[in-house]
């Protein structure tokens, strides 16, 4: 039962396909945490979990969906819609029994607005995430975290709370130094098909740094994803992610770490339902 920790099939890239999105999903076993990115994708979210078995959720606002900024992610484009967080919504839903994480919530410096700072976005990045870790904390459920282009910033932020952090880097792209402090931190790391790519040919120090990551840090605090509808593994690259893709960041994982791929996907497994809390199928 490989599980994909970190998914978006509310998006509307499957809203013409989605049953049978599901079923491919089913008839590979895969497990998945479906992740909101504002409060009407984290309502679905919960929706699809409470439908299917094999589904779980998170519930959040994505820091770029905190302002209101032009996105295009591969052949997606669209504009945030400046969401505000509304506590006592938030915090009815993250009861339902189904959701088991708070997220994605984070730093992203990617997308910027022209007319605004780096200092006065991060800013409001990183209010809204402190609401999200307050939220985490009263109702023990772990963070799923966004970073990107932000590593140094976030850990500063991370370690500035004082504590452990219960969560996830969602879709880890650091490289080992940065590693070692979130995961001294007590988090999870999570890699995506972005581990199958090959190295660029304008920075292949970046995919190598990736790589010694996976090789270095210990599994049993690795998760696998796929951020799908984005990021589909190389061996589908050019088509719409899909969460039983998980297997390939699986495989490629057991390659790095010179490990069975049952081996990865079991131990993978587990460490999601031991982060997640998933206590009716922790006998797997």
């Amino acid at each position: 039962m490989p599980f994909d920790s970190h998914c978006h099939i509310q998006f509307k890239a499957f809203e013409k396909d989605l049953d049978d999105v599901i079923v491919r999903c089913g008839k590979k076993n895969t497990l998945l945490n479906v992740v909101g990115t504002q409060l009407p994708t984290s309502k679905k979210a919960i929706e699809l979990a409470e439908k299917y078995d094999n589904m779980y959720a998170t519930i959040g606002i994505h820091p770029i969906q905190h302002d209101v900024v032009d996105v295009t992610e591969e052949s997606d484009s669209f504009t945030s819609r400046g969401e505000q967080w509304d506590e006592d919504v938030f915090e009815k839903l993250v009861q339902h029994p189904k959701v088991i994480a708070i997220g994605e919530t984070g730093l992203d410096k990617f997308h910027i607005r022209k007319d605004k700072t780096l200092e006065e976005v991060f800013e409001k990045q990183k209010q809204l995430f402190l609401k999200h870790y307050k939220l985490a904390k009263k109702y023990n459920k772990p963070l799923v975290i966004h970073v990107r282009d932000a590593h140094d910033e976030m850990i500063e932020l991370l370690e500035s709370l004082g504590e452990n952090i219960h969560g996830t880097i969602h879709c880890f792209t650091g490289n080992w130094q940065q590693a070692e402090r979130y995961l001294a931190l007590g988090l999870y790391l999570g890699f995506t098909g972005v581990v199958t790519f090959p190295p660029k040919k304008t920075d292949p120090q970046s995919q190598l740094d990736l790589l010694a990551v996976i090789k270095n840090m210990p599994i049993e605090k690795l998760l696998v994803e796929t951020d799908a509808p984005y990021l589909a593994p190389q061996k589908h690259r050019g088509k719409r992610c899909e969460p039983w893709m998980v297997e390939e960041v699986v495989g490629f994982v057991a390659d790095v770490k010179k490990m069975s791929v049952t081996e990865v996907g079991k131990i993978t497994t587990q460490n999601a339902l031991r982060l997640f809390d998933l206590i009716e199928i922790k006998n797997f």
